[in-house]
């Protein structure tokens, strides 16, 4: 997946902000509309399921000239998708597996679908948001498929038993438990092929689907090799560690943290850019990944994703068990109403910004997605040195 990056406010009977005199809560209501840039949505969601992608059409997606292969499709964008009858192939792993966000909120209307196994990457959860309403947001990383690298020392894990052992190093099948990172982050160990859904999407709503995902500031546009799920497969049978299906090539979203210097900096500059300048800030990256947990909110689109797509009940059980980031104090009430009001009315403009001025190909100027990066690098900076000292944790829930 991809990832959605509209922070969302929830209203819950236990996170109700402090009582003002004036209503604080009115421009609150509005950051519903945080980031990405969200177009009309229709009154009704589309029911009608798209057709499985042929098989002639994957194959067509690794010929010389595919669109599908192409690294740098944002620059055919460029030249106008109206009229064309074109289509490309977008890996979605995150948010975009539900309906309600990929149909619904960004209006897309794929051609066609399927269900994919992507050994080349890993699902993370570690693009930031806004701390303490959406901290983190899901993003994919490179993986060595053949790699044991990710297998480590046992005595830095604390186990968990698992339904099925599908969490585990292959060379201990027997073994039925989960593998939590050392921080505690709940995003226990997957050690086979990420699993996603691959739309068949028209360039009109591909470019679509860039100014909702940032404007092209957020993520790196790449492509990837997808295999099929065989004709046969039910969602109850093992996810296969090494696909035998055919691949074929599709583009997707991946981390911007990928780019990162081993002293932990990631400032990567927009992809319409040819080099990084005053005006090609990149997006804030937190020091620790596997510290932030996502709102529950997010984690319930892509959990109702799954289960809308029917992926395999062990990915399934994988996705239930991150576990969300919860406020639990009235200072992280505080903090999160102050913030919020701090920062909130210069992201709206900036991103009503965005999707004015977004060119065909769905990205933004570069000076704006650096300024708009330049007030997320702001925020986060102010919630370390200030606001995480007040006001408590606003990215994980405290004694998780």
């Amino acid at each position: 997946m991809v990832r959605d990056i509209t922070p969302h406010i929830s209203h819950e009977e236990t996170d109700s902000p402090v009582q003002y005199r004036f209503n604080a809560m009115e421009p609150l209501n509005q950051l519903q509309n945080l980031p990405p840039v969200v177009f009309p949505q229709s009154a009704e969601i589309d029911s009608n399921i798209p057709p499985t992608t042929s098989k002639q059409r994957r194959r067509a997606s690794s010929l010389d000239g595919s669109l599908d292969r192409d690294e740098h499709l944002w620059q055919s964008l460029r030249t106008g998708t109206e009229g064309t009858k074109e289509s490309v192939f977008y890996l979605a792993y995150g948010s975009n597996l539900a309906a309600k966000t990929f149909l619904g909120k960004r209006g897309i209307k794929p051609l066609s679908q399927i269900i994919v196994l992507v050994p080349s990457l890993r699902l993370l959860f570690n693009l930031p948001g806004v701390p303490y309403a959406e901290p983190c947001f899901a993003a994919t990383q490179f993986r060595d498929p053949d790699s044991l690298q990710d297998q480590e020392d046992d005595s830095e894990y604390d186990s968990v038993s698992s339904v099925d052992g599908e969490y585990l190093p292959e060379k201990t099948p027997l073994v039925r438990e989960t593998r939590e990172l050392p921080t505690g982050s709940h995003a226990h160990r997957w050690n086979k092929p990420l699993v996603g859904v691959v739309y068949e999407v028209t360039l009109s709503d591909y470019a679509k689907i860039i100014a909702t995902e940032g404007g092209g500031g957020g993520y790196r546009d790449i492509v990837v090799d997808c295999h099929a799920f065989p004709d046969d497969y039910r969602s109850t049978d093992p996810v296969p560690s090494h696909p035998e299906t055919p691949s074929f090539k599709a583009h997707t979203l991946l981390s911007p943290q990928n780019e990162e210097d081993e002293s932990g900096s990631a400032l990567v500059p927009p992809a319409s850019c040819s080099k990084p300048s005053l005006l090609t800030i990149g997006r804030h990256m937190r020091p620790n990944l596997n510290h932030a947990q996502p709102s529950a909110r997010y984690l319930d689109l892509i959990t109702t994703g799954a289960r809308e797509h029917n992926l395999p009940v062990s990915y399934q059980e994988y996705l239930a068990g991150f576990h969300s980031y919860q406020i639990t104090t009235f200072r992280q009430k505080v903090g999160k109403v102050l913030i919020l009001l701090l920062f909130g009315p210069i992201i709206l403009a900036l991103f009503a910004l965005c999707k004015k001025l977004a060119g065909p190909d769905g990205r933004s100027p570069s000076w704006l997605l650096s300024l708009l990066n330049l007030v997320f690098a702001t925020m986060w900076k102010s919630y370390d040195y200030f606001f995480k000292n007040v006001f408590g944790d606003g990215e994980r829930t405290l004694d998780s």
